[in-house]
């Protein structure tokens, strides 16, 4: 069973670190991973031995806090926001009481100006207890470095509030004694004793120390707060309501309250609620924040629509078919959580320091003071150089490097529209350098469509097609309805047709304007006695297309071919893995010469067809097994055994359970692209990471040195127990910073290249042509400015579309592709009637 749990009262990496150590001896344990940063734990354990309420007993033994996720949280536990907010009190009152203190401490060496009680030997007494009465407040506001600190220690796993409650508490107590040793020194005349103690007291120390460790607590949290923010930008698009129909009434309810099976009705600017099925309506979306797609896409009744999701225009109806945890955008916030909760290979060499960080530094500190003791120096010198190795070692900085790059890395290719499942996955996904990519649904679009229109003489591109697709609108055949798709597209008027018939192997038959039209293969036109060109054919078939015939009345009409089209950014795709020094390899179980052709577009090198899923996965299994680091792109159903046997599975086309659950990385866009998006987003993360722990151990190795007085006999140089716990703040917060550079990673999409599409130069222009068509719609029912601005500003909304409205002329004139019904469409959904569509001159 996997569960996860909030962990309360961990502040460092050493903390993390026992948690973790104490978990894992449980009998029944399987894995266990602690994050810091999200103050959680992930456990997978063997119910049989082991339940809940176990390992919450071993947190609380090892001196932490723990409960379930979704069980009433802990009082102190709080987001890293509202920690923040928390925190900033405490420096203001901790200031409001250090600035005295410093003056009193500093001031007179400073050559400012002392109240008169307290100025003097004789005085020394009133002087040190003032400072002890203004560093009080300050101990008890920061308290909580003592309560954690000093449980840590007898638990006996100190962490870093360990080592500040130390510290400060050393500084304390010494300038106790000093105070007593001052009254006694006056008591007996030894003024000798007193002025020796008057300038040590270190009072000012304990309260610099704990009031610069909580300005860097403050600007960790603050900064910590940002590295989710791409969760919370996730979980805030979920809308909190949503209108149900029934019983025939319209009901707004919580989302929470929707059921399966629910007809949900979507206004214009409203986000989808639930993943559903478009039941009425023609819906205009943006999705662009669930696959960081930025154009909208069109849908029609049938189709599945995606919570979150913003209708742009249409007023919609769907059938709730997902609700809850079991929508897009939970999976998403849910993967999204699980990538941050693992931990990466690389954080491992971070965990095994900083499960012995903490007690080697106090080791080194007490045998720093002892060695500056034997060697003669005053006990203030010792205990100061003590004190600053205490404040100045940081298990913080190490305990943040990894999770707090992760976590931003995997929230931003989440903005991007790229799910990593684990951070190990994010990790290995750097290290490929063999990609393997399926062909259908991955390279290409997975269904046929209209490449190349070869009409007879005397036959035009247009009449041709509308032939075809009127015989085809009755057949169920893949390539027959993708004719009819191309002629809606074009929107080309379609006959009636009758006396269908099916042949098989050959193609089909049907009456259309009173003559018979045969479309089909080679083979039906030779039975027909029809010649076709054959060098066409087999042009054809050598580009993997694949070429339909038609006749009329014993005429030849002309050939229409069709392929599986490359999407328009897989040859950049290829090309810039290539650039990477990466392999690409084509698997399918396509023929062997549609899938030579394909690569062939692509610029492949590697093409391996007519294999069988299980072959995929030992074409897989046989890269690895010569050396090669291997990640598999598929559509994670025919492909999941390759996808689980690749070092990294990327699945493409997401949506589906089942490409969630056999891939490392999930692409929401079914954009190739984004595979290369991925992996130069695991490059920058990792560069990331090593980054923050280079510094975070390089910090420590100089830091610990300087604080231990290792350069005072050579070079002077000594270091203030108040530059210290400057210097450690400052370290966590320069760590946590630099993840933060990761927000501005920018995914970068390709032009597409003109060779990364199987359709012909013909049918390019064409499509062209449409692109680039000017329409005037004649339209009624606008009376004013705010009329024809409603209607522009609707019209402009439609994706590749530019339009301008004359309120004089009752006209629009629109620029771009679309088809006439989605204009009328749009027009009406506005709230104005459309009485004729025309093209511009």
């Amino acid at each position: 069973m996997k569960q996860k749990f909030n962990v309360t009262g961990m502040t460092c990496s050493a903390c993390s670190s026992h948690v973790e150590k104490s978990v894992s001896a449980l009998p029944g344990i399987k894995t266990v991973s602690v994050n810091l940063l999200q103050n959680s734990m992930a456990v997978e354990y063997d119910e049989a031995k082991l339940n809940a309420d176990a390992i919450i007993t071993a947190v609380e033994h090892s001196g932490y806090g723990a409960a379930p996720v979704g069980a009433m949280p802990a009082p102190e536990e709080k987001s890293p926001m509202d920690e923040a907010a928390i925190v900033r009190k405490r420096i203001i009152w901790s200031v409001a009481f250090l600035l005295p203190l410093m003056y009193l401490s500093m001031g007179e060496m400073m050559g400012l100006p002392l109240p008169g009680l307290l100025a003097g030997r004789e005085n020394a007494v009133s002087f040190a207890l003032t400072q002890l009465l203004l560093t009080l407040p300050i101990l008890y506001l920061n308290r909580k470095y003592y309560q954690t600190g000093f449980k840590a220690l007898y638990h006996r796993s100190p962490n870093m509030d360990s080592l500040i409650a130390l510290g400060s508490a050393a500084a304390v107590i010494y300038g106790v004694f000093a105070l007593y040793r001052m009254s006694w020194g006056l008591g007996h005349g030894d003024f000798e004793l007193v002025h020796r103690y008057h300038m040590d007291l270190y009072f000012e120390s304990a309260g610099t120390i704990l009031t610069l460790i909580t300005v860097g607590k403050y600007l960790e949290a603050r900064s910590k707060g940002k590295t989710g923010d791409a969760i919370r930008r996730l979980l805030d698009l979920a809308p909190k309501t949503a209108v149900v129909l029934r019983e025939g009434e319209e009901l707004e309810v919580p989302v929470a309250e929707v059921i399966v099976g629910d007809t949900v009705i979507v206004r214009p600017g409203g986000r989808v609620p639930v993943d559903g099925v478009l039941i009425e309506g023609h819906a205009v979306l943006d999705e662009s924040a669930l696959t960081g797609e930025s154009l909208p896409v069109e849908k029609d009744p049938g189709d599945t629509v995606m919570s979150a999701s913003i209708l742009k225009a249409g007023s919609v109806k769907l059938q709730a078919a997902k609700v809850g945890e079991d929508t897009t955008l939970a999976q998403i916030v849910r993967l999204v959580e699980e990538a941050n909760s693992g931990k990466a290979p690389i954080a491992k060499l971070a965990d095994k320091v900083s499960g012995i960080f903490v007690p080697v530094v106090i080791t080194i500190a007490v045998v720093t003071t002892l060695i500056w003791l034997f060697l003669g120096y005053g006990f203030d010198f010792a205990l100061s150089c003590g004190i600053a190795v205490l404040v100045i070692s940081c298990p913080c900085a190490l305990g943040l490097a990894t999770p707090t790059a992760i976590m931003v890395g995997t929230g931003r290719g989440a903005e991007n529209g790229i799910l990593f499942r684990t951070a190990e996955s994010l990790e290995l996904l750097c290290g490929i350098d063999t990609i393997v990519l399926d062909k259908t649904g991955t390279v290409t679009e997975g269904k046929p469509s209209v490449t190349d229109l070869l009409p007879a003489a005397g036959i035009s591109d247009e009449e041709l097609l509308r032939l075809a697709a009127s015989v085809e609108q009755l057949s169920e055949h893949p390539l027959g309805t993708a004719l009819v798709e191309e002629a809606k597209k074009r929107a080309l008027p379609l006959a009636a047709a009758t006396d269908f018939s099916a042949q098989e192997g050959r193609g089909v038959l049907a009456t259309v304007e009173g003559a018979q039209i045969l479309c089909g293969n080679r083979r039906m036109m030779e039975e027909a006695g029809l010649s076709v060109p054959a060098d066409e054919a087999d042009s054809l078939a050598s580009l993997g297309k694949t070429p339909l015939y038609f006749a009329r009345g014993g005429s030849y009409l002309g050939c229409v071919a069709l392929a599986d089209t490359v999407k328009p950014t897989s040859r950049a795709a290829v090309e810039a893995l290539t650039a990477q020094g990466i392999s690409v390899v084509m698997l399918t179980g396509d023929n062997r010469r549609t899938a030579e052709a394909i690569g062939n577009t692509l610029g492949l090198t590697r093409v391996v067809a007519e294999v069988l899923p299980q072959d995929k996965e030992r074409e897989v299994a046989r890269l690895q097994a010569e050396g090669h680091k291997v990640a598999m792109v598929g559509d994670g159903i025919n492909d999941a055994p390759a996808l689980a046997r690749a070092d990294v599975g990327i699945a493409i086309g997401a949506g589906t359970d089942i490409a969630i659950e056999s891939a490392d990385v999930v692409l929401m866009k079914s954009d190739l692209f984004d595979a290369v998006t991925a992996i130069r987003l695991s490059h920058s993360v990792l560069r990331n990471i090593r980054q923050n722990l280079f510094w975070a151990f390089f910090y420590n190795a100089i830091g610990i040195p300087l604080a231990a007085g290792l350069f005072y006999p050579w070079l002077g140089w000594k270091l203030s127990p108040m530059f210290g716990a400057a210097a450690m703040s400052l370290s966590s917060v320069c760590v946590v910073s630099n993840a933060l550079r990761l927000r501005f990673f920018k995914a970068s999409h390709p032009a597409v290249s003109a060779l990364s599409t199987t359709a012909s130069a013909p049918l390019a222009n064409e499509r062209k042509k449409e692109i680039t068509m000017k329409k005037i719609i004649h339209i009624e029912g606008m009376s004013c400015g705010h009329c024809s601005a409603r209607v522009e500003d609707a019209l402009n909304k439609l994706p590749g579309i530019s339009a301008t409205v004359d309120l004089a002329a009752k006209t629009a004139t629109v620029t771009g592709d679309a088809a006439d019904d989605t204009l009328v469409r749009t027009v009406t959904d506005a709230g104005y009637e459309v009485t004729g569509v025309e093209a511009a001159e």
